[in-house]
């Protein structure tokens, strides 16, 4: 059976998005504010190594 190539449409370039440490944004203890919209939220690195993020 002979192989036929598939025609591939040029995808259009992807964006990465900004990338952060959490323990950058805490600098280095396990809670960091981050603001948006004039409201803040609470970052918080659990001792599981989780994170969470509260209103």
């Amino acid at each position: 059976m002979p192989f036929h190539s598939v025609n591939e449409r040029p995808h259009p370039p992807v964006q990465q998005a900004p990338t952060y440490d959490a323990s950058d944004l805490t600098k280095g203890g396990g809670l960091a504010q981050i603001i948006y919209e004039d409201k803040i939220y609470v970052l918080r690195i659990t001792r599981a190594g989780k994170l969470i993020l509260t209103k």
